[in-house]
């Protein structure tokens, strides 16, 4: 539903941003007043904004891949050059009503150069987000649970979130994926959901994918929960439609983990080498399939004992004070991105009580990364791909 109520502003922003661009193109040079020229421009325009609803529509395959993936690229690019376009026409209005030079905004050299800056920030700022948001760094964290670790007196584990596995992170990345986890020596690998993006027809090469994450080394193996887009439902530029069929994972989701070697935790824990707990949470919003309602903090922890470690993976990073005071020593999210492009890192700030990295609540640790893949526009600014190494030390 999201998805249609923000069309309307979709299909402001193309024309607010057009206008301005046959403007200042005008401006750079007499032919492009013309109408064949004008016709043209506006047509690439047209052809680069119907991308996203294109690739929605079509049916699956190389061509909805390469449209779904252009529309991507698009839907960041245009993000910014909305933000750069409105920034200088805001600063233009503001100049005018304190009345200053008014020749300056007569002069079509000034207008041209204007232009041509903000034309420069807007390409410098995507290559830098498309380029960046294909290199995975590594996070490090180090905590302490006071607690008797068995057999254990620390844990290495690696955190990863938000794969995204679909059209805009395929093999290439999760290969780039696999090698920094491997290199981190882990213990114990955990996944914190969406580590599909909605429709897993988008898979580049699902058997390979396989193949890859199969590849993943760790002493006490892989382990993971499902968030938000781990269920099979369309999906145009991120957003989601509204539906009354409860909204459930493609059981080749779950087939493609299991042959992955990833054990999947749909609201279970289990007691890992005697020594911690290891718990999945359901999605809040989507618990998916069997699930009617995800257990509470307290239900989670009724069962155990509570004298030996409790780690939680809940793919979003709620309910941190129910977990602390239910006895969980270390929660484990994704979701947030981060907010994945600027300024999304700082409105996440306003949404969540820890939208990124550590944050002490209570005897609690909860530990929130940005993720690996990407959701909606293909790049990030100011955030980081990453996967987490957090070294826990038992006392």
């Amino acid at each position: 539903m999201l998805a249609l109520l923000l069309a309307p502003f979709y299909i402001l922003a193309c024309v607010y941003v057009i206008r301005w661009l046959i403007l200042w193109l005008g401006a750079c040079h007499g032919i492009l007043q013309r109408m064949v020229p004008r016709i043209v421009i506006i047509a690439i325009f047209v052809c680069l904004a119907l991308a996203l609803p294109a690739g929605f529509l079509l049916p699956g395959g190389a061509l909805k891949r390469l449209i779904n993936q252009i529309g991507y690229y698009w839907l960041g690019v245009l993000a910014y050059i909305l933000m750069v376009v409105f920034a200088a026409d805001l600063c233009r209005m503001i100049f005018k009503w304190l009345k200053k030079d008014a020749r300056l905004f007569k002069s079509r050299k000034a207008f041209v150069c204007a232009g041509a800056i903000c034309l420069m920030m807007i390409l410098a700022v995507s290559l830098y987000g498309v380029v960046n948001a294909r290199i995975i760094r590594v996070t490090p964290y180090e905590v302490t649970v006071n607690k008797d670790g068995g057999r254990l007196s620390e844990l290495k584990l690696v955190l990863v979130a938000d794969l995204h596995l679909g059209y805009n992170i395929g093999c290439a990345m999760m290969e780039q994926m696999v090698e920094k986890i491997n290199a981190q020596d882990p213990d114990i690998v955990i996944f914190a959901g969406d580590i599909f993006d909605n429709d897993y027809e988008a898979l580049e090469d699902a058997g390979r994918l396989e193949t890859i994450l199969q590849g993943i080394e760790s002493r006490y193996g892989v382990y993971a929960c499902y968030g938000n887009h781990d269920i099979q439902e369309p999906v145009l530029a991120g957003f989601t439609f509204s539906s009354d069929r409860k909204k459930e994972s493609d059981p080749r989701m779950d087939a493609f983990l299991q042959a992955a070697h990833i054990t999947l935790l749909q609201d279970e824990g289990v007691l890992i080498d005697d020594s911690f707990y290891l718990f999945g949470r359901a999605d809040k919003q989507r618990p998916g399939r069997g699930i009617s309602k995800r257990k509470t903090p307290k239900q989670i922890t009724a069962d155990m004992d509570l004298t030996r470690p409790v780690i939680v993976i809940d793919h979003e990073p709620g309910e941190l004070a129910e977990l602390a005071d239910a006895g969980v020593d270390l929660d484990l999210s994704g979701h947030t991105h981060n907010g994945q492009i600027f300024p999304g890192n700082i409105l996440m700030k306003f949404l969540w009580e820890n939208p990124y990295g550590f944050l002490k609540k209570d005897s609690m640790c909860s530990i929130v990364t940005s993720g690996v893949g990407l959701f909606g526009p293909n790049m990030r600014v100011a955030t980081r791909s990453e996967i987490c190494t957090v070294k826990v030390h038992f006392n």
